[in-house]
């Protein structure tokens, strides 16, 4: 058994079974790779990957178990990559991020400015996705951290830090009638057509959960993960569009007015996680706490001495969150 072949193995699964596109992205031959899972299905003794013709079609259940395993090799031949380089070139290495449009637009830009300043050496990555796959590329080892808002919490295997709070704001055009209310209420939102995010993105549940309790069904007639897509249409006159406070840009956006809605809506937690496992290199500390101060190495540390949900919350119950 080679470690090649089970990186083989590990990318064909996650290249959705197509071998050419798996060959193409580790810049070697489609038959040689073939080959080469085949040679290891021979070696154990059990087929991998099912086959129509020259072509897998599902992963087995033999091979499930094998990829779960391939996949922990793979992250700690990986680690020891990093523990080498963080003793070869502190300062050097790449690092890879999954978040939410709104992460990335609104909260990051400034973070990252200042980490590649820092850190010119190191190669940064960022992936977009739903806060699902987040948490997927994070649980296993394709990114080294994800931020988001929901989701995090599905992996037990993912130690989760919280970075700050935020809430909402509702936009509406400047001669909208919400505009003129001295006090906004859920009663009166719901009057009103309502574009805002897809569920499961920045906070959803939040504001769901406020309208239930309420006892009221808003219309929402629009959903989208970029909240600059969301205030497309409500220029458009769609609807009001619910967004996080954060997405409203007074210079860009100065055709529409931001009302306030933190009293509306419970407040939601950005959270930052990696998974367990992960060796952390003195720049991605670097990272974390530039991201969110209060996260220092010590308090990293401890996160990660963790040893499960609970004692997550009872380490950050005392440490106040600034909010976004």
């Amino acid at each position: 058994m080679k470690l090649q072949q089970l990186r083989y193995i590990w990318e064909v699964a996650h290249h959705d079974l197509n071998v050419s596109a798996t060959a193409q992205s580790l810049y070697t031959s489609q038959p040689g790779i073939s080959k080469q899972i085949r040679l290891l299905e021979d070696e154990l003794g059990v087929e991998i990957f099912s086959r129509s013709g020259k072509h897998l079609t599902r992963i087995t259940p033999a091979g499930e178990a094998i990829l779960k395993t391939a996949g922990e090799i793979l992250r700690k031949v990986e680690s020891i990559k990093q523990v080498a380089q963080e003793f070869s070139n502190e300062r050097k290495g790449s690092l890879s991020i999954a978040t939410t449009h709104t992460q990335a637009r609104y909260a990051l830009p400034r973070v990252i400015e200042g980490f590649i300043d820092q850190y010119p050496e190191v190669s940064l990555h960022m992936h977009q996705g739903t806060p699902m796959q987040i948490s997927e590329m994070a649980a296993d080892g394709t990114v080294d951290f994800a931020i988001a808002t929901e989701a995090l919490e599905l992996f037990s295997d993912l130690v989760m830090m919280p970075c700050y709070r935020w809430n909402r704001c509702i936009v509406v055009p400047k001669n909208h009638p919400l505009a003129s209310l001295s006090e906004l209420s859920l009663e009166e939102v719901a009057k009103h057509p309502i574009v805002t995010y897809v569920f499961g993105f920045t906070g959803r549940s939040k504001l769901d959960e406020a309208f239930i309790n309420r006892g009221l069904a808003p219309k929402v007639v629009f959903t989208a993960a970029d909240a600059d897509v969301i205030k497309t249409y409500v220029r458009l006159g769609l609807g009001i569009g619910i967004i996080a406070h954060m997405a409203f840009d007074e210079t860009l956006d100065s055709d529409l007015v931001a009302l306030d809605a933190s009293h509306l809506f419970a407040s939601s937690v950005t959270k930052i996680g990696f998974r367990r496992g992960t060796f952390i290199r003195g720049f991605m500390y670097d990272f974390i706490q530039q991201f969110a101060p209060h996260l220092t190495r010590d308090v990293v540390d401890q996160a990660y001495a963790c040893h499960s949900r609970a004692e997550l919350e009872e380490l950050f119950a005392g440490i106040p969150l600034p909010s976004y």
